[in-house]
């Protein structure tokens, strides 16, 4: 599954997910902006990693908080912005 956002003002975030047994798999965000750290994307894909492919941008988003060490810098993105292009993976996947 595919999903894509541009945060307004920001950049764009694209996110690549399977769902299996009702959570999300195989996930890997990317895009155009920047992360300081350069493993905090790591985090990010960890932290949607076994999420239940029901949760809304607000859980997702917390999840993605929670896992970001103290420090991390988002350029152009946000963790509820992720969460919207995760959002977008998983209800354009289902439309299918």
């Amino acid at each position: 599954m595919h999903g894509e956002y541009k945060m307004p003002g920001g950049k764009l975030i694209v996110v690549d997910l399977a769902i299996e047994s009702g959570c999300l798999a195989r996930v890997q965000v990317s895009g155009d902006f920047f992360l300081e750290p350069d493993d905090a994307l790591h985090a990010i894909d960890a932290a949607l990693e076994g999420q239940d492919a029901g949760a809304d941008e607000h859980m997702l988003a917390a999840a993605i908080r929670a896992q970001l060490a103290p420090g991390v810098m988002m350029y152009g993105i946000s963790p509820e912005a992720v969460a919207v292009a995760v959002r977008r993976a998983i209800d354009q996947g289902t439309e299918a």
